[in-house]
This record gives structure tokens, C-alpha cells and sequence, in this order.
């Protein structure tokens, strides 16, 4: 049976009540955040560009300046490594005389006594290798040069790293019979032989008497003010008995079996140089001993430092990028203020509108550390060379790059997201 709703007269019955729908809920996922971000920031391309600047720049100055300080460190380690491996270094000198300080070359000498007497009574040694070193001035034909001769024993080529190019090195007999046989330097090489020209096999004369080369050592490079490839190395006999005339060793170098008996060795060196010195217990060394380890350990943690150092130098442009991405989506939010509102009329969450704005800002900070991390790998090869700096690029410090330009970006970005989100969206949708 229907039922009839009567009114009374002159009266118009009402309407059944009509249920408005709400805008439903938009979920926006990452992809469409991505996209609305990308279409923003192309709307705006030159802003954007001089917003990524901060970026790129940082980015680029963290990848070239780490670069710079490993390479540094790198090339302090194989400097040092250069002179040979767990290397002690016993030199003349060091004493006290009232209040002045004997340096090398004083009246304290280290002799044969001394080297027989480490070699007996000290453990822990591998090799040992004593030198005598002197300048002295090199002909060939109608060219001169002065270089550093070192007379020493075959194990020199072992204890103080020192490989052949060409040619070979001269044996023990050679050292017994003084013969007159020499190995040269690649910086000797150079200024006295033509650059085709094989010295293996040639005659050479130092201080005017005449020694046939019969090695060409590998370079080394500089080692703090010395180069290490400006010398002759000649048979220990030789230098002492035919060239320099003289009895005693500039240095000692003694290669150590293993770099944990580096300490132990250094310290019973010292107790027998104290007996073969005859020092009492009040007087100082007439000797010092210098560990390998520890020159590189220091040397490399300066290196270190310095690493560190340009780095933060470089994190702090980077920093800047990031509050100029702060300050451009600041204005972003007020320019788009009313569309904001329109999309939270339309049923946008403050969610998905924090992760809109906080998407564009990422964006901005990724694109911006991708173009920095080939502009600082373009800048750390032209400093190489152009300037011959020693640089090291690692993907460690690209990651670290590319991670940090994103966690500035989200640093950054989430305020001005903050509040955007924040909005009134009646208020945002009056904004004129």
C-alpha cells in the first residue's frame, strides 16, 4: 500500500533530504608526486637551474677536493714506500755537546764495528745494507752532472725497494773485487745520455775515474727535498777503497723480518750501538733511528687531516645549495598557495601534499648532485693534467656525494613542505 504524505493547504511539503557527496580522498603515489614535480620544475626551468647551482657545486667541490686529499695520501704512502719496507734508518750524529745538538756528518761515524755488531746480536733482522754517500760530479762525452753516489752492499736492492729499469745489479764478488761498475737513475739517464741512447753498457766517469754502467734503476720519484732518482749506486768496497777514500757509513738501513718487530728491533739497536759507543746510562745516543712506520704513520695522517679539511670546506657549498633550495621553495609554496587549496578542496591530504613539495625539493637535490659528480670527476682529471696534482677518485666519495646531495635535499625541502601542508585550504583557495 503507498503511502501519501498530505500537507495542508498553501503548504509545500519538503523535499526529502539529499545526501552531498564528499570529494573522495585522492591517494597520490610516488610516481604521480615525481611527475606533477618534474612538470614544476621544467614550468620554471632557469629557477631551477640557479637553484641546482648550489647543489652542483658543492657536489663538485666534494668529489674533486676528497680526490685531491686521497691522492695526496696515496702518494705520501708510495713515497715512503718507495724507500723499501719495514725500514729503519740508523744515522750518525745526535749528540749533546753542552748545549749544541751533532747532526750527520759530525765527528760521530758509524763504522764496521757497528754493523758487525748489529748483525751478531740482534734479532728480527732481514737484511741490512750500509751506505756511503757523497756527491759527486758524472761525465759522459761532452756532458756534465751532479749527483748523489751511493757506495753500498747487494742488499741495498731489497732493503731500500730499489728495482732495475734494465740491466742488472752488481753481486757481492763485484763488491769484494772493488769493481768499478755502476747503476744509474732515470734524472742521471736523462741529463747525460740521449733520449734513445741505452747507458747499459757504457762508459761514465765519476770524479774522473771511469765505471761502466750496467743498470738503469726504476724511478722513484721525489722523496721531500731529495730526488731519489738523481744518483749512482756503486759497490760499497769500490766507494770506499777507490773513489771517496773514506772508512765509515753515511747510514745504516736495516729491513726488519716483520713490521711487529719493528719496535723491539729498533730498541736493541740502540742498547748494542750504546755498548759498541761505550755511553753510559747519563749520556745521550751519538746516533738516531728513524722507523719507517712511524714517518708514514705521521705523514699519512696529516695527509689525512688535510683530506678532511677540504672536504669540509666542500660540505659547506654544499650547505649553501641547501638553503637555496630552502629559500626558492619557500617562494614556490606562496606563488602556488591558491592551487594548494584547490587541490585540498579536492580531497589532497596534508601528506599528500607535503610529499609533493618535498619530492620537487629531492628532485631538485638529485638532478643537481648528478650533474655535480660529473663536473667534480671532470675537474679532479683536468687538475691532474693540467696541473700534475696527484688526485685519487674513489666511489666511496661519489656515494658519499650523491647521498648527502639527497639528504640536503630532504633537510631542506621538508620545512618548506611542512608548511604547505600546513595551509588553511579556505583561506588558501581567497589567496589572491
Amino acid at each position: 500500500m503507498k503511502v501519501q504524505t498530505l500537507s495542508a493547504p498553501g503548504v509545500e511539503a519538503e523535499a526529502p533530504a539529499v545526501a552531498i557527496p564528499r570529494p573522495a580522498r585522492s591517494n597520490i603515489n610516488f610516481l604521480e608526486s615525481l611527475s606533477v614535480a618534474v612538470n614544476a620544475l621544467r614550468a620554471n626551468k632557469i629557477r631551477s637551474i640557479l637553484t641546482m647551482l648550489g647543489i652542483i657545486i658543492g657536489v663538485g667541490a666534494v668529489i674533486a677536493m676528497i680526490a685531491l686529499g686521497q691522492g695526496a695520501r696515496k702518494a705520501v704512502e708510495d713515497s715512503i714506500s718507495a724507500l723499501g719496507t719495514n725500514l729503519l734508518m740508523i744515522n750518525p750524529g745526535s749528540a749533546r755537546q753542552g748545549m749544541v745538538r751533532l747532526g750527520a756528518g759530525s765527528s760521530i761515524r758509524l763504522n764496521e764495528d757497528d754493523l758487525k755488531a748489529i748483525q751478531t746480536k740482534v734479532t728480527g733482522i732481514q737484511a741490512i745494507a750500509p751506505e756511503l754517500s757523497r756527491f759527486g760530479q758524472l761525465k759522459y762525452d761532452n756532458k756534465n752532472w751532479n749527483a748523489r753516489v751511493v757506495g753500498t752492499t747487494p742488499d741495498y736492492e731489497f732493503v731500500r725497494n730499489a728495482r732495475l729499469e734494465k740491466g742488472t745489479f752488481f753481486t757481492r764478488q763485484d763488491d769484494a773485487l772493488r769493481q768499478r761498475v755502476a747503476m744509474v737513475g732515470p734524472t742521471v739517464v736523462e741529463n747525460l745520455f740521449e733520449p734513445e741512447e741505452d747507458p747499459v753498457g757504457k762508459q761514465i766517469k765519476i770524479n774522473n775515474i771511469s765505471f761502466a754502467v750496467i743498470g738503469v734503476l726504476k724511478a722513484k720519484g721525489q722523496q721531500g727535498w731529495m730526488n731519489q732518482d738523481d744518483i749512482v749506486v756503486i759497490p760499497l768496497q769500490t766507494a770506499q777503497k777507490r773513489l771517496l777514500g773514506l772508512d765509515f757509513f753515511t747510514n745504516i738501513n736495516v729491513q726488519v723480518a716483520d713490521i711487529s718487530l719493528m719496535e723491539q728491533v729498533s730498541m736493541d739497536i740502540e742498547q748494542v750501538l750504546r755498548r759498541s759507543h761505550r755511553l753510559t746510562g747519563q749520556e745521550e745516543n751519538d746516533f738516531s733511528i728513524r722507523n719507517q712506520s712511524d714517518i708514514m704513520a705521521t705523514r699519512t695522517e696529516t695527509a689525512k687531516t688535510l683530506t678532511y679539511l677540504l672536504a669540509s670546506v666542500a660540505f659547506v657549498s654544499l650547505m649553501v645549495g641547501g638553503i637555496g633550495i630552502m629559500n626558492i621553495m619557500l617562494v614556490s609554496v606562496t606563488e602556488r598557495t591558491r592551487e594548494i587549496g584547490v587541490r585540498r578542496a579536492l580531497g589532497a591530504r596534508k601528506r599528500d601534499v607535503l610529499a609533493q613539495f618535498l619530492t620537487e625539493a629531492i628532485t631538485l637535490s638529485l638532478v643537481g648532485g648528478i650533474i655535480g659528480i660529473g663536473l667534480g670527476v671532470g675537474a679532479t682529471i683536468l687538475m691532474s693534467k693540467l696541473a700534475g696534482w696527484s688526485t685519487l677518485i674513489s666511489s666511496g666519495s661519489i656515494l658519499l656525494a650523491f647521498i648527502f646531495s639527497a639528504t640536503v635535499g630532504i633537510f631542506f625541502g621538508l620545512y618548506p613542505a611542512k608548511k604547505a601542508a600546513s595551509l588553511n585550504p579556505i583561506e588558501a583557495l581567497r589567496y589572491e
